[in-house]
Order: structure tokens, then sequence, then C-alpha cells
């Protein structure tokens, strides 16, 4: 799995045997800074992209999920027989399911993944939802409605990555939906005003003061006022975007921006919540936000409840995405559709995803 945050690729190896969700063994592989550069330049809204450049990118990252896989294994010292298949999620270079011919688009060839580790490999889960009508993510809901459902209690399950999303787990349909900007915009002004990749536990922004109109020109868009289901990315919410709202201001300090941002997030998260949640009892984190302890703080705020890591349900935060493409893989696999209609707005539940055989094989 790697999301929109872009920072590196997280590999889980997850036995489902008795029905159980069990992660044996986590392998992060943090992209260097000039691939990050990379995927960035490809991922530019309204910007042409070299053919070459997306083909290049496109094997480069294949091989080096299949890299990753493979040191997995091996730290946990299993043989790549004994593996049934690899889920890959791949690389999200643009997402618009809402134009004209919609699509979403990852990259990180499946075809090298299978040919070099052996394992069968899964990818391409979001365009067959897209086909269907649907938006093609967010995709991790129905695994949450399979490990996170509590009949005793209404939950929310929040994934706070480059973008967030939630989940709500109620005794209606599950719903899900992207909420907006989780880390990205955060990371991409921490990267260009602090020479960081990210503002480490949100002490830069914690120094800062939220700028209250800054705030309300940042909620201003019409992606808040739509109704799910929804789903968004970092073409949308971009550095171009934020720096047409900053044209209306007079050069506020940057650590106040920081700050505004950080309160935009946890603000469009939790309002989220209110809306199309209000009887939620509890909610869960999980995904990089977790890691900033000023978001976490002004999300609690905001919500006036409980809201606590996924750690504490016996599933790390930073693991949950990698174990949901592995049980979307083992669906699509048993044959079994990957997608919920009542998230992503398609018409039929379907069968996620292509199957690029191993050296064995669908054995």
């Amino acid at each position: 799995m790697s999301g929109t945050s872009t920072d590196g690729i997280d590999a889980g190896l997850v036995n489902f045997s008795d029905g159980n969700v069990q992660l044996v063994a986590f392998h992060y592989q943090p992209f260097s800074a000039e691939l990050r550069q990379k995927i960035h330049n490809l991922s530019q809204p309204n910007q042409p992209v070299l053919l070459t450049d997306y083909g290049s990118l496109d094997s480069q990252l294949g091989h080096l999920f299949a890299e990753t896989a493979l040191t997995l294994l091996n730290k946990a010292n299993i043989p790549a027989s004994a593996i049934k298949a690899i889920g890959s999620h791949g690389q999200t270079v643009y997402h618009a399911p809402g134009t004209a011919n919609g699509f979403s688009l990852q990259i990180g060839d499946p075809n090298r993944i299978a040919e070099i580790t052996g394992i069968t490999t899964i990818a391409d889960f979001r365009r067959r939802d897209i086909a269907t009508g649907g938006q093609g993510a967010p995709l991790v809901p129905a695994f949450h409605q399979a490990v996170f459902s509590d009949v005793t209690q209404s939950r929310v399950v929040v994934n706070i990555g480059g973008i967030a999303n939630i989940t709500v787990l109620n005794d209606k349909p599950v719903i899900g939906f992207d909420t907006g900007p989780g880390n990205g915009l955060m990371d991409w002004w921490c990267q260009e005003h602090y020479r960081q990749p990210y503002d480490r536990n949100g002490d830069w922004a914690a120094k800062g003061k939220s700028y209250p109109a800054l705030l309300d020109a940042l909620k201003d868009d019409d992606y808040f006022r739509l109704a799910p289901p929804k789903s968004t990315g970092k073409e949308y919410f971009s550095p171009a975007w934020l720096k047409q709202k900053l044209r209306l201001f007079n050069n506020p300090k940057p650590e106040d921006i920081q700050a505004t941002l950080c309160q935009f997030s946890a603000e469009t998260i939790a309002d989220a919540i209110r809306q199309y949640a209000p009887d939620t009892l509890q909610t869960l984190v999980c995904g990089g936000g977790t890691h900033n302890s000023h978001l976490m703080t002004l999300l609690r705020k905001r919500l006036n409840m409980s809201a606590i890591s996924t750690a504490e349900l016996g599933i790390d935060p930073d693991h949950v995405e990698a174990i949901a493409f592995a049980w979307l893989a083992r669906q699509t696999l048993n044959n079994l559709p990957g997608n919920l209609c009542s998230v992503t707005g398609a018409s039929t539940p379907v069968v996620l995803g292509g199957i690029y055989p191993g050296k064995n094989g669908l054995s």
C-alpha cells in the first residue's frame, strides 16, 4: 500500500485462516526524496506528462513493490511459495471519477510484482467500481465493517492520510467518503517552509495561531457542500488550490498557515462526522494523522467525544490500510465483491481488481 502521503510503502503479511485477521509481519519501505519528486511531478493537475516518464515510473514502482514484498517475507522467514497472493493498491497518480470519462489511475506494474516475487498479484482495485458508476473510493470501508463493527455501539473509523476519509458503522447501511485534506497540505507546506517532509507531532502547527478568515476561506469550497458518495484527491486539494486561497490574504506567518491547515483538517473531519453520524459514540482513528498529536487534540475538541487509535482494538493505525488491501485481494480470489454500493455509489457490488498469476499459476 502506498497512499496519498507518498512517503513510502506499507507491506503487511496477513493470515486469514480460521476466519481471523492476523498480521504476521510488517515492513515499511520509505521512498527516496528523488522518487517522491517523480511521483509529485507525475501527479500535478492540468500539466502535460511524458509517456516515457509515466512508463518508467510505473516499472520502477512495480519493481520496488516487489522488492518490498520479498523483504517482508525475508523478515518473517517465510518462503514466497507459502503466500497465496499479493494485493497491491499501487500509487495513485490521479483520481477523477466525477469527470465526463471518470477514472482513477494507480501505477506500480503488477506484472513485475508477479514476475519478480513469483506470487499471484491482485491490483487495479478501483476501476471496476468506477465502471459501474461508483467513485472507486474509498474502498477500505468494507474492511472497516468486517473488523471494527460493534453491534452495541455506533462507531466512525477515520483514516487520516494525505486525504482523510471516514466510515460510519451503525445500524444503517455503511456509508463512507473522503472528508477532504488530511496530512497532504500540511506536509507540503512544511516541506516548502520548514524543509521537513512532515510536521512531527504537529509541533510547528502548535506554535502558530489559526487564522479565522483563512480557515473560513479554506472551508468555503463546493466539495464540502457535496453529499456523499464522494471522493477526492491531492490533484484537487493541491498546492495550487492552497496558493489560490492564500492570494486573498496579506502574508500570514508560515506557522500560522500551518496552524490553520491543521485546524482545517480537524474541522472538516469532525464536521463530516457530526453531519452524517450524529449518533456516534466512539471514533477510531488510523493512518499517519494519528501521530500528529496537535491534530488529534483539535479533532477531539471539535468532536467532543472519545477519539482513540485503532491500536486500542488491536490493529496498529499504520497497518490498517495494508491489511485492508490484503483483505480485498482475498475477496477477489474468492470471487466476492470488494465494494460497498452505499459507500462508492456503484450500481452493483462487483469483484475488484485484475489477477496476475504467479510462477505457479492460481493454485
